[in-house]
C-alpha cells in the first residue's frame, strides 16, 4: 500500500511513500493519532507516520489486531472509532451458536429527559 500526497506538492509531484511491507487493502485514517491503519488478511494493521518537508515518513506496519473475524470474507466491513481506540466489524451470523449475545447495547435517546423524571433537581 502506497501513500500520495493531495494535493500534490510541486517538490514531490508524483511522489508515493510505501506504507504496507505485505500489501493491504481497505485504508483508514485515525482521527486521533497519527497513525494509518489497513486490512492485511485477517489483520488490522497500524503504521504510525510523520510528515516533514512535504514528505511521508511511515514507521514499520504493526499488527492491531490479531484477527478481524468475518471482516476477512466481507472486506471493508470494518471501520475505525472517532477516538481511534476501537472498530465495527460487520460479521455474518453463520449459525444458532453465532447469533448469542455476549453484550447487550440500549439507546435511549430521552437520557437526559429520563434522568431528570428519576431524579428531579431540587
Amino acid at each position: 500500500m502506497y501513500v500520495r500526497s493531495f494535493p500534490p506538492h510541486a517538490s514531490v509531484q508524483g511522489s508515493r511513500w510505501l506504507v504496507s511491507n505485505n500489501g493491504g487493502s481497505m485504508p483508514r485514517w485515525s482521527r486521533s493519532e497519527r497513525e494509518l491503519m489497513y486490512q492485511a488478511g485477517d489483520q488490522a494493521m497500524a503504521a504510525s507516520y510523520t510528515v516533514s518537508g512535504g514528505k511521508f515518513v511511515a514507521d514499520r506496519p504493526r499488527v492491531w489486531i490479531a484477527a478481524l473475524g468475518g471482516a476477512n470474507n466481507t472486506p471493508g466491513r470494518w471501520d475505525l472509532a472517532p477516538d481511534g481506540k476501537r472498530v465495527v466489524i460487520v460479521t455474518p451470523a453463520g449459525s444458532a451458536e453465532a447469533l448469542t449475545q455476549e453484550h447487550h447495547v440500549v439507546f435511549l435517546p430521552t437520557f437526559f429527559d429520563e434522568l431528570r423524571r428519576k431524579v428531579p433537581l431540587g
